[in-house]
């Protein structure tokens, strides 16, 4: 039998532990109020009113309903951005995350100089965004001095303007994609690592060649990681912008547009409008959380992981 002072003891430690981790906590649970949420429920908020400028005063604020969602939503340009990000997010998310997987497969096999062939996919993740850009625009697709129209000289072959309205779109995504690969790459090789390599053995034994091991056992066991990185790839997706004004910086062209270049044009003016409605940006905003929301939902009943072990 335990003595009652034991007991007294163990309430006062207890006691203090809980007083120690609400102290530590505090912090936490400020910070992330002022810094997330009061953020996101000022942009909900502001997505019903007509506002000129994310800095007005709220005294300036005027109700207006839905009237900027249908503005937003009526709009051929927010409805040829929204078009592209599909795009990107669908053609660019398959040949990303198949790439990927690919070369994650590979990589794990035991090939050689595994090592260097890692660091050489990954590397233009470690380059800024904006020098790997205007690599590609002025030493990939220039028309005058361009790595693939001096190559398709080479072979006798017309060069292509890369980067007229009709082509660079794709121009920009195949860039992306070349940047984009590494990252996701790296995700996958982690979670092959993480199979325990016994189950491989058993495959071999029971007759299992190295296809139907790849279907039978590493993709259903991947069905996490797949599932991370759609939803990662569906975030960066939301937020591509970077690559937009790298390829048209001139000014917004349908072609290349995408949400996050819309509501920054929106918010802040575009070239040759100074109009500005920080409410309809505050609705695309919205309009993108809830994107991704919805994908995120349905990765989670799509690709089920949880009678997986590891």
């Amino acid at each position: 039998m335990v003595p009652p002072y034991f007991h007294g003891r163990g309430d006062r430690k207890m006691k203090k532990n809980k007083g120690m981790i609400l102290a530590f906590s505090l912090p936490l649970t400020f910070a992330l109020i002022i810094m997330y949420l009061y953020p996101v429920a000022r942009t909900i908020l502001m997505s019903f009113f007509k506002i000129e400028s994310v800095t007005a005063s709220v005294s300036s604020w005027s109700f207006n309903g839905f009237e900027n969602y249908a503005k937003i939503y009526g709009s051929a340009t927010f409805q040829d951005s929204l078009k592209n990000m599909g795009l990107i997010w669908l053609i660019g998310g398959i040949i990303t995350l198949c790439l990927a997987l690919l070369f994650a497969v590979i990589l794990t096999s035991g090939v050689r100089f595994k090592k260097f062939f890692r660091a050489a996919i990954y590397l233009p993740n470690v380059i800024s965004a904006v020098a790997l850009a205007t690599m590609w625009v002025q030493y990939v697709y220039s028309n005058d001095y361009g790595m693939l129209n001096k190559l398709l000289e080479f072979f006798g072959l017309d060069g292509v303007k890369w980067l007229s309205s009709d082509m660079k779109f794709w121009a920009m995504l195949f860039a992306y994609i070349f940047g984009a690969v590494g990252y996701y790459m790296l995700i996958f090789i982690s979670g092959i690592e993480r199979i325990p390599s016994d189950l491989y053995e058993a495959a071999t034994i029971d007759g299992a060649n190295k296809v139907q091991q790849f279907f039978k056992l590493t993709l259903p066991l991947l069905k996490g990681i797949i599932k991370t990185n759609i939803t990662f790839y569906s975030v960066h997706t939301t937020a591509f912008f970077l690559w937009t004004k790298m390829f048209s910086p001139v000014g917004t062209e349908a072609s290349t547009i995408v949400p996050v270049v819309y509501l920054y044009d929106t918010v802040f003016g575009s070239m040759g409008s100074t109009a500005r409605d920080a409410g309809a940006g505050a609705a695309v905003g919205v309009t993108l959380t809830l994107i991704i929301i919805l994908v995120y939902f349905v990765m989670n009943r799509v690709l089920k992981d949880d009678d997986l072990e590891f």
